[in-house]
């Protein structure tokens, strides 16, 4: 049995919360920032703000208190929005041991700093391993235990080492099958970086410019994100697999696809603010990893073309349509 903690009573968080419990074996706790939230969740017994449809089992605590949730967990979870991870570990960091392993499961990139979230959990947490779990996977699909495959990375892998294994083992499932590689780097920016071109993809739906330009899209996205990814130190094998290649595809088609709904309204028209307004307290976050992304691409000499039009149309209030046609008159080059 593991003792596990899910820091973030978001869709994802709470999928994974109800995932594990499916599962069986673990004693889990589950954390929302909101404290009427925590009582809510507990009254009612579902996720109505985030994950209506849901029941969470009886047997996971739900708290408001930091470090009561991480108290005796041997696993911690985050899946708190990007923007927000350096506040909670500012809060965390004393009440952590070094026995416990930390796992990002936030597909973001903090904006200020170009930091990604494992980076961010290492500055407070500098003894402790550390791990990122990701790849396609709907939250909704995952708490409805639809077959989903995702990946663990964590600095370590073979055989004889009992933490990569262990973190495999406690979250696969006959409903969640878990994979385990040693690229942090790779995985965490995969994650990360196909929110930025799902957003694209999302801008060519509105503007209804048809299944080739989509197709394009998401060919060119996963070779910016590969150019990117390896610059930072991740491996190119990496993002052909799940947390590439695989949540690309899934974030830029797939209709519960966050990112891709704010770009279809962008596509349609509307303006940034007010659909991020409509989202109700929901987060998309390839709007602040947009930013981070370029940062990062300038600091590493990278060039990224889909990411640079997408700042500009959210940033800068570039049309959609400029945008898509400064693309396709690019200079000639080869693939």
């Amino acid at each position: 049995m593991s003792r596990i903690a899910i820091l973030g009573a978001g869709a994802w968080g709470t999928a994974l919360a109800i995932s594990l419990a499916r599962r069986g074996g673990h004693d889990l706790s589950l954390w929302s920032h909101s404290p009427a939230h925590a009582e809510e969740l507990t009254d009612s017994g579902v996720n109505l703000r985030y994950l209506p449809g849901f029941v969470i089992p009886v047997d996971v605590r739900i708290t408001a208190r930091l470090t009561h949730a991480i108290l005796g967990a041997d696993i911690i979870l985050s899946v708190v929005p990007s923007q927000h991870l350096r506040t909670v570990m500012d809060e965390l960091a004393h009440a952590l041991n070094p026995h416990q392993f930390l796992i990002s499961a936030s597909k973001g990139i903090e904006e200020k700093t170009f930091l990604r979230m494992t980076q961010i959990i290492r500055e407070h947490a500098p003894e402790n391993h550390i791990g990122v779990l990701s790849g396609p996977s709907f939250a909704q699909e995952v708490a409805a235990g639809m077959p989903t495959a995702l990946t663990i990375a964590t600095d370590e892998l073979n055989d004889q080492q009992p933490l990569a294994l262990k973190l495999q083992d406690a979250f696969t499932s006959p409903t969640l099958r878990v994979y385990r590689n040693d690229d942090v780097i790779g995985t965490e920016l995969g994650g990360a970086l196909k929110n930025v071109i799902a957003l694209a993809s999302g801008v060519v739906t509105g503007l209804d410019l048809g299944s080739n330009s989509a197709a394009a899209l998401i060919t060119r996205g996963i070779a910016e994100i590969t150019r990117l990814s390896i610059a930072c130190g991740g491996r190119r094998d990496t993002l052909s697999g799940l947390s590439g290649i695989g949540d690309l595809v899934l974030t830029c088609t797939g209709g519960l696809s966050r990112n891709r709904a704010v770009g279809i309204e962008l596509g349609r028209g509307r303006k940034l603010p007010e659909i991020l307004a409509s989202l109700n307290g929901k987060v998309a976050e390839g709007v602040s990893s947009t930013t981070a992304a370029l940062g990062l691409a300038a600091r590493y000499g990278v060039e990224m073309p889909i990411t640079q039009q997408m700042a500009a149309i959210l940033h800068e209030d570039k049309s959609p349509r400029d945008a898509i046609r400064e693309l396709m008159t690019r200079p000639g080059r080869t693939e």
